[in-house]
């Protein structure tokens, strides 16, 4: 009788503690995907850059219309992972990341002749940034927005911070994350899906490997 009751303890103490760390998870989660989400607004700017993100296209795409339209600069640069996407209908074919996203700025009512696309490709946040920097210093740039998605913001300007430093260079940068779209993960519920765990958690692991070795 005492072993019956001293395992129906054990359940019962297991099973509170259980559902105390999921109370207190499901109020920390948010926090955590909050924290990665960093805002650095500018008026004016030389030039508005957005950053590659292969699927995450059309949301930084509309952001940065939605920075355009707003007139904080005329000049839409745009970097290129060098990714091509799934099959196209219009196309009929499999185009890169790049081009899906000229073509849904012109779609939001981006001029063709204001967008950009860097030259040369890129593999990580920080060649965007070096690129970008190196490209800004070479055209006298002085202020620059960049956009990218809410969850890769925080890095995205840390990242874009620690060039400028390193490069000497006289730049203003902002930074302004996309808005999220549907198939975006939720801040409370990200942690339910693939998807979630992609944006949020694993952006925590590639912050901590840049702030080692960058």
């Amino acid at each position: 009788m005492r072993k019956q009751t001293a395992k129906w303890r054990r359940r019962t103490v297991a099973i509170l503690a259980a559902a105390l760390f999921f109370a207190i998870w499901v109020a920390v989660a948010p926090l955590i995907a909050d924290y990665l989400v960093v805002e650095k607004p500018l008026e004016k700017a030389d030039a508005i850059v957005i950053l590659s993100g292969a699927a995450d296209y059309a949301q930084r795409a509309r952001g940065g219309a939605a920075a355009f339209h707003n007139g904080i600069a005329q000049t839409v640069l745009i970097t290129n992972d060098n990714q091509r996407g799934g099959w196209d209908d219009k196309e009929k074919g499999n185009p890169y990341f790049v081009e899906r996203m000229q073509r849904t700025l012109m779609e939001q009512g981006v001029p063709a002749e204001s967008i950009e696309i860097l030259p040369g490709n890129v593999y990580s946040t920080m060649d965007e940034a070096d690129l970008v920097t190196r490209t800004a210093g070479e055209r006298g740039y002085r202020g620059l927005l960049i956009v990218t998605s809410d969850f890769h913001s925080r890095r995205a300007l840390w990242t874009f911070e620690q060039a400028v430093q390193k490069n000497n260079a006289r730049l203003d940068v902002g930074l302004m994350p996309a808005p999220a779209g549907s198939r975006y993960p939720d801040r409370y519920t990200w942690w339910l899906t693939p998807r979630g765990w992609r944006s949020v958690a694993a952006e925590y692991v590639k912050f901590g490997w840049y702030w080692l070795y960058y």
